[in-house]
C-alpha cells in the first residue's frame, strides 16, 4: 500500500538546511534578507535625505553642504500654499470621518434594523474599490448631478467618503470586546442613553478613535488620485503640487520637502511611543 504524502506534514528541507549547521545556515540567510530588504526600502530614503543638503541642482554629484534648497522652500510660495491646503483638507476630513465611523460603528452594533448586514458591507466598499473609479464617479456626481463647482467642498467630501470606513473598522474591532453591561449600569445610576454612550462607551473606544483619527489624516493628506479628479484651481494639494513639480524635472526643494516629512514623522511616533510608556507606568 502506497503512503500518500499529507498536505499538512512540512515540506522537507534540502540537506544544507538540517542539522546544527543548517540552523546556523537558516538564521544568517534570513538575517541576510532582512537586511536587504531594510535597505531597498530606507536607502533610497537616506540618499534623499543627504542630497537635500547638496548644493548641486542635479542629484547625480554631491558638490558641498549647503541650507539653500530650504531657505527657498521656506519662500516657494506655491508649496506653502499648497501645504495649507492639504493641512485645511485633512483637518476637515479627520473630523468628519471620526464622527461619521465612530457613530456608524455604534449604530451597526448597538441596534438591529433591515438590511443590516448589507449595510454594513456597502461601506466597506470605498476600501476596495479602485480610487481611479472613485474620483472619476465623484467628479460626476459632483459636476453633473448636483452642478457644485469643485474646489474645498467637494474635496473635503470625496476624502471623507474613502476615509471614516477606516474609522469604522478599527472601532468595531474595539466595541467586540465591550462589556455589554457598561451600558447598562450607566442607564440605572440614571445617566440618559446619550449621557451613557458620551461618558461610558466613548472612553472605552477612545484608542480606536484616536488610531482611526490618525490614519483618516494620513491618508487624506496624501491622497492623490482622488484629489486629481474632485479638487479645483483653488484647492490644490501638496501631493498634486509635488507631482506636478515632479514631472517637469528634478527639483532640490522636494528633497528639502521630503527631509521635513521624514523627520516630522520621526517625531510623532518617537512622542507616541513616549505617551505610550508613560500611560503604563
Amino acid at each position: 500500500m502506497s503512503a500518500v504524502a499529507s498536505p499538512l506534514l512540512p515540506v522537507s528541507l534540502p540537506k544544507f538546511l538540517r542539522g546544527a549547521r543548517g540552523l546556523v545556515t537558516q538564521r544568517w540567510f534570513l538575517a541576510a534578507w532582512t537586511i536587504a530588504v531594510f535597505a531597498f526600502l530606507y536607502i533610497p530614503i537616506l540618499l534623499l535625505v543627504v542630497f537635500s543638503f547638496n548644493s548641486s541642482r542635479l542629484n547625480i554629484r554631491w558638490e558641498g553642504f549647503t541650507f539653500k534648497w530650504y531657505g527657498e522652500l521656506l519662500s516657494n510660495v506655491t508649496l506653502i500654499t499648497a501645504f495649507k491646503n492639504s493641512m485645511i483638507v485633512a483637518s476637515f476630513t479627520t473630523v468628519l470621518a471620526t464622527i461619521l465611523g465612530t457613530i456608524g460603528a455604534w449604530m451597526l452594533y448597538r441596534y438591529r434594523f433591515p438590511m443590516q448586514r448589507m449595510i454594513g458591507l456597502l461601506i466597506f466598499i470605498p476600501m476596495v474599490m479602485p480610487e481611479v473609479l472613485m474620483g472619476a464617479s465623484l467628479m460626476t456626481e459632483f459636476v453633473h448631478l448636483f452642478q457644485r463647482p469643485l474646489g474645498y467642498v467637494t474635496l473635503i467630501i470625496a476624502h471623507t467618503t474613502f476615509c471614516f470606513p477606516f474609522v469604522l473598522v478599527g472601532v468595531q474591532a474595539r466595541l467586540q470586546g465591550l462589556d455589554p453591561f457598561l451600558e447598562e449600569a450607566a442607564l440605572d445610576l440614571g445617566a440618559t442613553p446619550f449621557k451613557a454612550f458620551w461618558l461610558v462607551i466613548v472612553p472605552y473606544l477612545m484608542p480606536a478613535i484616536i488610531s482611526g483619527a490618525l490614519m483618516s489624516f494620513t491618508l487624506s493628506f496624501d491622497e492623490y488620485i482622488v484629489s486629481v479628479f474632485t479638487s479645483g484651481a483653488s484647492s490644490q494639494t501638496l501631493p498634486l503640487k509635488v507631482y506636478g513639480m515632479a514631472k517637469v524635472g528634478l527639483n532640490p526643494q522636494l528633497n528639502a520637502l521630503s527631509t521635513i516629512f521624514i523627520v516630522a514623522t520621526m517625531l510623532l511616533v518617537l512622542g507616541s511611543q513616549l505617551l505610550t510608556r508613560k500611560s503604563k507606568i
